[in-house]
């Protein structure tokens, strides 16, 4: 008899591993499509890539809480108008959001967990299409891609942005010192984009940051670029409600001064009792699928092995 109370639990063990499996496939097809890294471009035991294992980089970029940095940085880049003008004039996140998506994951993919000639490659060819992002915004201002203190503005607010959504809803807690050490190991790919004198410690960033608030706008292309983020056209309907969640949690975490520019209220009290729990058990569930993944397995191999 004892035999038989075994097989419900069994069956719905190989269920559960069948919709890990399966969840983990579809959501890294989304985040990935035809830009994932194969395993010939990912980081090896003979070639750690630029950081390697033991790295912050591996730690942070390998969590499901980077889904609430990439919004929070891309709501917070907004503000800068030539930045953004590059995005609005340039970009086709309108006509294909999820392709735009996938080439920012692969770019964070191979520059963190690829090969180092991978890394290069990647980089390279980023510095290139940046060649071609050049135009003037409504203002009559000019703008590149190239410019090193645009560069610098996209890299510091994402690298602020994985950061403290790490903090708030990643896996563990990271020392002041592992903090400081992430902005650093940073710096050395924003350095190989062209950027001029790139943070590498948190204090250095925070500084950073605040060195552009005067050159901030809520521009008509913020505007749109918000109310895309906020409502995505083509979002599956079984996507709306987890990323609505994303989407409060990224813009909850923003700095008041952001929020106010971009009219985004949140109510008192709503961040901590409302926001991050439900954010929290979200990030948790999407690790959960994401471990369902051969990727994340050969990652997990990686870190045991370094």
């Amino acid at each position: 008899m004892a035999k038989y109370r075994h097989i419900p639990m069994t069956v719905l063990g190989e269920a559960l591993g069948v919709a890990q499996r399966l969840g983990g496939q579809a959501l890294f097809g989304l985040i990935a499509g035809d830009e994932a890294l194969d395993r010939s471009e990912m980081a090896s035991i003979d070639d750690p890539g630029l950081f390697g294992p033991a790295s912050v980089a591996w730690r942070i970029h390998g969590d499901s809480a980077m889904f609430i940095g990439g919004l929070r940085s891309l709501l917070f880049q907004s503000l800068h108008p030539l930045a953004m003008a590059g995005v609005d004039q340039h970009s086709d996140y309108r006509e294909d959001p999820w392709g735009r998506l996938n080439r920012t994951g692969r770019f964070i993919g191979a520059t963190t967990f690829g090969s180092t000639a991978t890394a290069e490659t990647t980089i390279e060819m980023v510095r290139r299409v940046h060649t071609r992002v050049r135009g003037v915004d409504p203002k009559g201002r000019e703008y590149s891609a190239n410019d090193p203190h645009l560069l610098r503005w996209v890299h510091i607010v994402e690298v602020d942005s994985f950061l403290d959504a790490f903090n708030r809803y990643g896996a563990g807690r990271l020392t002041d010192a592992e903090q400081d050490r992430y902005v650093a190991e940073m710096a050395v790919v924003a350095e190989a984009l062209g950027v001029i004198d790139a943070p590498d410690s948190v204090a250095s960033l925070r500084d950073a940051i605040d060195s552009y608030r005067d050159e901030l706008e809520s521009t008509a292309a913020a505007r749109r670029g918000l109310r895309f983020l906020a409502v995505p056209p083509d979002l599956p309907l079984v996507g709306r409600a987890p990323y609505g969640v994303i989407f409060s949690a990224a813009a909850a975490s923003l700095p008041a001064y952001v929020r106010r520019m971009l009219m985004l209220p949140v109510p008192p009290l709503a961040e901590p009792l409302m926001v991050r729990p439900a954010a929290t058990v979200l990030t948790r569930s999407l690790g959960w699928f994401m471990a369902g993944t051969d990727r994340d397995e050969s990652l997990q191999e990686r870190l045991h092995r370094g």
